[in-house]
C-alpha cells in the first residue's frame, strides 16, 4: 500500500494520503461521533496523522494523511473496526504536502446535501459554466470519485491539463468563494470544497514536455502567504514545477519571519507566495507588501525572483506592482515556464 514513487531526494518529505467511504453498521448518536473523534485525535497525534471525517445519512467519508508506514498501520486498524463495513477506497497516493495540516481530525456531520451555488463573479465561457457548476457540486459534497471521474472524462475529450486548471479548477475555486460570500455555503463547506479540488488537482499532471530545464535545474520555494489557510494554488504548482524538473520546497509559514528564515536558509532561485484562490483577499495587500519586503532582505547576495498568486491577482494582475513582486500569475498553468524565464533573466543580470 502507498508505495512511494518519488525520487530519493524527495521521498523523506512526502506523505501518504488515503480517502475512503464506508457504511455505518449502526446509526451513531452525536455523542458517539464525538467519542469516536476524541479517540481518533489522540491516536492521530501520536502517529503524526491528520485528516477529516464526514458523516452523513449513515455513511462515512474520511481522508487521512501522514507518514506512509504509520498510515498503513492505521489503515489496518480501520478496516477491522466493526462500526462500519462496505469499505471502499476512493483515492490513495503520495503527496508533497498535507491538506489538513492544522487538523489532527476534523469532524463534519451534515444532514442535507450541499447546495449548488450558481456561477457568480467573473463570467466563464458558456461551454464551461456547466462543467464548473458540476465540479463545484461534486466538491461541496466531497464526491472525490465523481470529481476524478469527471476530470478524467474531460481529459479523454481532449482537455489539456492547463485547460482543466485554467478553465475549470481555478474558476470553481472562485465560485466556492462567491458562494461563501453570499452565505450559500459555510466556511467548513468552503474548506472541504477546496480540499476536494486540491485532491483532483493532483490527478492533473502537467504536460512537462518542452519545459524541463536540463542539467541546470532551478529551485523554488512554494509558500502560502503567512497565515493563509487556502493552499489550492500552491498544491497545483507543486505538481507542475516538480514535473518540469525544478527542485521544489514547500512552506506554510505562520509569520513573515518564518518565511524569511526559510528563504535565508535555502536561497531558492524563486519563491511563489500564494493567497487564496477562492477569496479576493483585498485586505491582504498591505500585509503582503511587508512580507515581500522582508523576503527581499532575506537573500541580499542572491536575489530571489518573487511571484505572487491567488484570486486577487487572477482578477487584477497589475496589483503585483503595488506589493513589490516581480510577477503575478493569473493562473497556475504555465507558471513554471514564466518563472524559468524570469530566473534566467535574473541570473544573466547577476552574471
Amino acid at each position: 500500500m502507498l508505495q512511494d514513487t518519488t525520487s530519493a531526494t524527495d521521498e523523506a518529505d512526502w506523505i501518504g494520503c488515503l480517502t475512503y467511504k464506508s457504511v455505518a453498521t449502526a446509526t451513531p448518536s452525536p455523542a458517539d461521533l464525538r467519542a469516536l473523534v476524541s479517540k481518533a485525535r489522540e491516536r492521530n497525534r501520536n502517529m503524526s496523522v491528520t485528516g477529516m471525517l464526514l458523516y452523513e445519512d449513515g455513511s462515512f467519508l474520511q481522508t487521512l494523511e501522514g507518514p506512509p508506514d504509520k498510515l498503513s498501520a492505521l489503515w489496518t486498524s480501520i478496516r477491522q473496526d466493526t462500526r462500519h463495513d462496505h469499505i471502499e477506497v476512493l483515492s490513495e497516493h503520495i503527496a508533497p504536502a498535507r491538506l489538513f495540516s492544522e487538523w489532527d481530525m476534523l469532524l463534519h456531520s451534515k444532514l442535507d446535501p450541499a447546495p449548488m451555488p450558481q456561477l457568480a463573479g467573473r463570467p466563464a465561457p458558456a461551454a464551461m459554466a456547466g462543467h464548473i457548476n458540476k465540479i463545484v457540486t461534486l466538491a461541496l459534497n466531497a464526491d472525490d470519485i465523481g470529481l476524478n471521474t469527471l476530470i478524467a472524462s474531460l481529459a479523454q475529450q481532449g482537455f489539456t491539463s492547463a485547460a482543466i486548471i485554467t478553465l475549470l479548477i481555478e474558476p470553481a475555486a472562485r465560485v466556492l468563494g462567491d458562494a461563501w460570500l453570499a452565505d450559500d455555503c459555510s466556511e467548513l463547506d468552503l474548506t472541504i470544497g477546496l480540499s476536494m479540488l486540491q485532491l483532483a488537482g493532483h490527478a492533473v499532471r502537467y504536460e512537462a514536455g518542452g519545459q524541463t530545464i536540463g542539467n541546470n535545474r532551478y529551485s523554488i520555494l512554494l509558500a502560502t502567504a503567512p497565515g493563509e489557510k487556502h493552499m489550492l494554488g500552491t498544491s497545483l504548482l507543486a505538481d507542475q514545477f516538480t514535473d518540469a524538473g525544478w527542485r521544489v520546497e514547500m512552506a506554510f509559514p505562520g509569520s513573515d519571519e518564518a518565511l524569511a528564515n526559510q528563504l535565508s536558509a535555502q536561497h531558492p532561485d524563486a519563491v511563489d507566495i500564494g493567497l487564496s484562490d477562492a477569496m479576493p483577499r483585498n485586505h491582504a495587500l498591505d500585509r503582503l507588501r511587508a512580507t515581500i519586503g522582508l523576503s527581499r532582505l532575506a537573500t541580499p547576495d542572491q536575489p530571489t525572483v518573487i511571484s505572487v498568486g491567488g484570486r486577487l491577482f487572477a482578477e487584477a494582475a497589475e496589483t503585483a506592482r503595488s506589493v513589490g513582486a516581480d510577477h503575478a500569475r493569473m493562473t497556475a498553468a504555465g507558471a513554471s515556464i514564466r518563472m524559468a524565464e524570469l530566473v534566467k533573466q535574473s541570473r544573466a543580470r547577476r552574471g
